[in-house]
């Protein structure tokens, strides 16, 4: 109900905001039985869960984020609501009207434990739930607050589940379990959107139960299925421009605390240095995710991110020679389906510089061995795809 019979009980959550009490879910429910009288018990159960929606939810993107289909939620400046069901990003019918854009923006931020303003005009957060939250107001953004919101549909189990998600066949199956049990030192890279964190989660997941897993993000979304997880998460400087916590800062704290398997949630800036020093000096079994476009982009991306450091073209060449055994490569197929594409391996080529080549590629629904599939064997000590079912 949304009429003028609904008016009081949207009076009645302006007074209690006004007198300084943050609403919920609870205390509209509790305003709206106040009102029953005047609304009726269906009037009642409707104004609240729109009241609800409007001021402590995602407003007209909550029959969105409820759809079971639905990863990723988009809302451009101009109000028009974009969303992804696993084909890509197609137009919604839904629409927020851009004087409660900001509003939404702001309000978002605050239950993600963020500040978004002027002075602090993007936010990167978690809300409850598990719903990611990235939010941009202009002049960053042109035309108003835009707004990501992507959704974590499935905790992603154990590789078995890529396979059920028609992520990876029975080979890929085998291929992948073996590289967590040999603890190779590995990156899942691929495009925005491509599967990074689903895949790395799952790998994880194959881990043994015994093993400490302290993982390192910006902003939590990692959730391996593994009864050890310890994780440390980035901050952001407050308005003066202090007590920032970077991610280099937390690899360093993270190699204090006995981790079995190290993880950066996204290898982006500065902390490469740590991650590459730290799985040169026995740690093995370290992962993360990195934005590339394929296995064979990881060295210059590498070198792009170590410049950042300090870290001289030859310097990262030198770590990478021991510290990173592998990288899997998740991207969508032509029918929009993310799938697990490709295997690389390091390959060392005779000016000392790393190269990564393709061991296994995707064809025919599974992953297939390629070009350089003898190092990955040699790497995995025997061919997985000859063990049996996965």
């Amino acid at each position: 109900m949304s009429g003028p019979a609904a008016e009081p009980l949207r009076a009645a959550v302006e007074r209690s905001i006004r007198a300084g009490k943050p609403p919920t879910v609870g205390a509209i429910g509790r305003m709206a039985h106040e009102q029953q009288a005047v609304l009726g018990d269906e009037g009642r159960r409707d104004a609240a869960g729109r009241l609800a929606d409007r001021v402590v939810g995602f407003g007209p993107l909550a029959p969105l984020l409820a759809d079971s289909v639905v990863t990723d939620v988009l809302v451009n400046g101009d109000g028009r609501v974009w969303v992804d069901r696993g084909a890509g990003v197609e137009r919604a019918a839904a629409v927020v009207d851009r004087e409660d854009l900001r509003p939404l923006a702001v309000r978002l931020a605050g239950l993600a434990g963020r500040r978004l303003d002027d002075s602090q005009p993007w936010v990167d957060g978690t809300l409850p739930g598990g719903v990611r939250l990235h939010a941009v107001l202009p002049p960053l953004a042109e035309g108003g607050a835009h707004l990501s919101l992507r959704v974590a549909r499935h905790r992603a189990g154990r590789v078995t589940a890529l396979a059920g998600l028609g992520a990876v066949g029975p080979d890929g199956v085998r291929v992948l379990r073996a590289l967590m049990a040999a603890r190779a030192s590995l990156l899942v890279t691929g495009g925005t959107g491509a599967g990074k964190t689903t895949v790395l989660a799952a790998l994880l997941a194959e881990c043994p139960a015994h093993e400490r897993l302290v993982v390192v993000e910006d902003v939590r979304e990692l959730d391996p299925d593994h009864p050890h997880v310890v994780r440390l998460q980035g901050r952001s400087a407050n308005v003066e421009g202090v007590g920032g916590v970077s991610l280099a800062v937390l690899v360093r704290q993270a190699l204090r605390m006995r981790p079995d398997r190290l993880v950066v949630g996204e290898v982006r800036g500065a902390e490469v240095r740590e991650l590459l020093a730290a799985l040169n000096t026995g740690h093995e079994g370290g992962a993360g995710t990195l934005h590339a476009n394929g296995p064979e982009e990881v060295p210059a991306r590498l070198e792009a991110l170590g410049s950042l450091a300090g870290l001289p073209r030859e310097a990262v060449h030198a770590q990478l020679r021991g510290a990173l055994q592998a990288v899997v490569h998740v991207a969508r197929g032509a029918d929009g389906r993310r799938r697990v594409d490709r295997v690389g391996v390091p390959v060392t080529i005779p000016d000392g510089s790393v190269v990564v080549r393709t061991a296994m590629t995707h064809r025919a629904g599974d992953l297939r061995p390629a070009g350089h599939w003898g190092s990955l064997v040699d790497l995995l000590g025997g061919d997985p795809t000859q063990g049996g079912a996965g």
